[in-house]
């Protein structure tokens, strides 16, 4: 056993061109309430050759990608995508994207129809709100209590498209409850659950609130975004995060991604990525595959010849080898 060296999905992470001005919360001047402070030196562009550079800084063989959505303007959501797909077709990055769709809204079929006809998008991120600690999670209401906001989420199925979770770990029950009714709705939680606080009580607390989510078999779970504000990126910081997230789930439904940009307020992309390389260098090699790109590949339906060497991500793709997107 030794340092992974083979093929690297990173499964989640931002492409955007704050210039451009359809990301409000990156418009000069604004300052919206964030987890790791001020984050003035994220609002620059960030493009499928900046995330190859970052990869070729932490050693690692980048073959793929998925993006994530940027709270970009809420009244264009497929604008969204349409210019991810512009970007994928230009530099051959990302291979996935997740849209950004208002669940409650009651039009809501006719935006996740659209979304679902790019070919690059598998699936749907809106963020449900949370309590602002543990201690204030019982009696708050977020959208994982609203009956229209869940009427939205039962249609992701009929459009083919699965929900990524950005929640604090203290409302997974809440969302185990409302997943375990729809099994036909493929869920990845983001940033393992948010455990910002890494004392002994706090982290029990987080093993126990994964294990809510790992029981369904149809729920991931994505190692990115832990940084912890004010402090540096390191693995032993970390440590406790990528075996809890192993523990509870299993590396074949673990994915490790670097959040980039935003989590360079934390780390370098070689410290991030260099720390998930020491954490699991005494796994085994088909270990270390699942939860560096096995298990993003099979989540994301990504083509499986990512993972050979056999296609490869340098460039825009060649006509014809990217498959089938709903494969």
């Amino acid at each position: 056993m030794s340092r992974y060296t083979g093929p690297v999905v990173d499964a989640h992470h931002h492409f955007w061109e704050p210039r451009l001005g359809h990301q409000p919360w990156l418009r000069p001047g604004a300052a919206i309430p964030f987890r790791y402070g001020d984050y003035a030196q994220i609002k620059r562009d960030y493009l499928p050759e900046d995330l190859r550079r970052d990869a070729v800084s932490a050693g690692i063989d980048l073959v793929g990608s998925v993006t994530m959505e940027t709270e970009w303007e809420l009244d264009d959501p497929v604008g969204e995508m349409r210019y991810t797909a512009a970007l994928a077709a230009e530099h051959g990055l990302p291979d996935a994207a997740v849209a950004h769709a208002v669940l409650a809204d009651p039009d809501v079929d006719d935006v996740l129809e659209q979304l679902a006809a790019v070919s690059l998008v598998r699936g749907v991120r809106e963020k449900p709100g949370q309590a602002p600690t543990a201690g204030q999670a019982s009696g708050w209401a977020t959208a994982l209590d609203d009956p229209a906001w869940r009427r939205g989420f039962s249609r992701l199925a009929a459009h083919g498209l699965s929900f990524e979770l950005q929640t604090a770990w203290w409302h997974l029950d809440t969302a185990a409850e409302l997943f375990a009714q729809h099994p036909e709705v493929p869920v990845a939680v983001n940033h393992a659950g948010l455990p910002s606080d890494r004392s002994p009580d706090a982290m029990a607390a987080w093993r126990k609130a994964l294990r809510s989510v790992a029981a369904l078999e149809h729920v991931t779970l994505k190692v990115s975004g832990i940084g912890v504000p004010g402090r540096a990126w390191t693995a032993p910081l970390n440590r406790p995060v990528v075996e809890g997230a192993v523990e509870a789930f299993g590396v074949d439904r673990v994915m490790l991604a670097s959040n980039f940009p935003v989590d360079s307020l934390t780390g370098s992309y070689a410290e991030v990525y260099g720390g998930f390389l020491d954490l699991t260098a005494e796994w085994s090699s088909e270990e270390q595959s699942a939860v560096f790109a096995r298990t993003a590949v099979r989540t994301y339906r990504l083509p499986s010849a990512l993972l050979d060497g056999s296609l490869r991500r340098g460039g825009p793709p060649a006509s014809g080898t990217a498959g089938s997107p709903r494969s």
